[in-house]
Formats: C-alpha cells, structure tokens, sequence
C-alpha cells in the first residue's frame, strides 16, 4: 500500500478562520452586543483585509449562531430567547458540573495552586471594586477547572456554547449582596477543590450557575412585544 505523505501546508489555517476567531472575541467581550448590525466597512479597516474572508468568517459564525443573517442587509448578532437563555444555562451548569467532579480526580497541585492564586486576586479586585480584573479572574478560574477535568470534548462543547453568553454571565450582579454571595460560591468552590470533594463542588457550581439566570437575562434587557427575544441593553 502506497503511503500518502503528510502535506506541509495542511495545517495552515485560513484567513478567514482567524477573522471568525476575532469577530468571535469581539462577540464574547460584548464589544458586538445582541442584535448590533455588523459593520463590514468597519471590520474590514480594522482587521485590514477584504470583504471576502469576512463574508467568509460571518457564515462561519453564523453557523454557530453566534450571527443572524439578515436577506440583503448583512449580518447582525444574534438575540437570545428568554427559554434559550434558560436552556444554555442548564446545559453550561450541566458541564461545568461534569468538568469538577473530572477535575477533582485530576488536578495537579500547581494547577490547583494557580486555582487558589487567582482566586486570591479576584478577591483583591472584588474589595477594591476593581470589575474588569474581578470579571477576567472569575472567568479565568472557571476556565481553569474546565481545563482540570482533561477532557478535550467536555471543553469544546463549553467553548462553543458559553461564547453567546460570556461576558454577562461574568459580569452579572445587580447588588452588592449578590457579588458578594457569587465571591463566597467561590470561597467554598476553592475549598472543595482542595478537598478533592468532586460531588460537593459539582452541586455547588449547578447552584452558582443557575443563580445568575435573572440577572443575565435582565442584561439582555426586557422581553419584545411577544415575548420572543430579549434585547441588547
């Protein structure tokens, strides 16, 4: 049997892979928030490229859901139904749940150190009501557990689904009383994952999770008329 040779550019990625990538950030950082129109003339300056790679990457993430096309009139960010909302919380709880019991078997102790480090540093931002480092570690320790569990499916399947929903999630609190009980979740979440306790911290995360269903969907505004969708801020 003939042996067929590796090709050396198989693994060059696209152009418009990596502007999927960007416009994908740009998505998750909520610098396109629901339903904004997308700008081409915009991104194609900012990014310095043509419009066909970004057509290109606007499919690609349209495909995902991340993007709405809109007949002759571009593309927009896509809205979330309040029941959406609900569902890919409950499946985001579900798998977060899976990565710390997975993760509580297999965490390494500089791993689980970097866990309590940058959990020292978010409560350092919490107290100085420092909210873009406080949103950035949060969401950086969460990743960190997920990375834990050493299961590549369980990370892709969160990756693609947290994208629509990521920085509300990190960044919803309407009161001080809530920020302060989300620091607290974390407190416990850090102290379980020291004790190896898998069930514990995986009851803990659906309940941390799950509560911060109101708050995001009030991020998203209130309901249109019909109670389809839920709007940008």
């Amino acid at each position: 049997m003939n042996r067929i040779e590796p090709s050396i550019g198989i693994s060059r990625r696209y152009l418009h892979d990596e502007v999927a990538d960007r416009m994908r950030e740009l998505i998750n950082e909520g610098e396109l928030e629901p339903r904004a129109r997308v700008n081409e003339s915009e991104l194609t300056e900012r990014f310095g490229i043509s419009r066909t790679p970004l057509r290109e990457a606007i499919k690609i993430l349209a495909t995902e859901g991340l993007l709405e096309l809109l007949p002759n009139r571009g593309a927009r960010v896509a809205s979330i139904s309040r029941t959406e909302l609900e569902e890919m919380i409950e499946v985001v709880a579900g798998l977060e749940a899976t990565a710390c019991e997975l993760a509580c078997r297999s965490i390494s102790e500089d791993e689980l150190g970097t866990v309590e480090a940058m959990h020292r540093e978010m409560v350092a931002a919490w107290q100085a009501r420092d909210e873009a480092n406080y949103f950035r570690l949060n969401r950086e320790i969460h990743e960190a557990i997920m990375l834990a569990s050493r299961n590549a499916k369980l990370r892709s399947l969160y990756l693609g689904l947290t994208g629509r929903i990521q920085r509300s999630r990190y960044s919803a609190h309407q009161t001080e009383a809530q920020w302060a009980q989300a620091v607290e979740e974390h407190e416990q979440m850090v102290v379980l994952l020291r004790a190896r306790d898998g069930d514990g911290l995986a009851a803990l995360m659906r309940r941390h999770i799950r509560s911060k269903k109101p708050v995001i969907a009030a991020m998203y505004g209130e309901e249109e008329d019909g109670g389809a969708r839920l709007t940008a801020p």
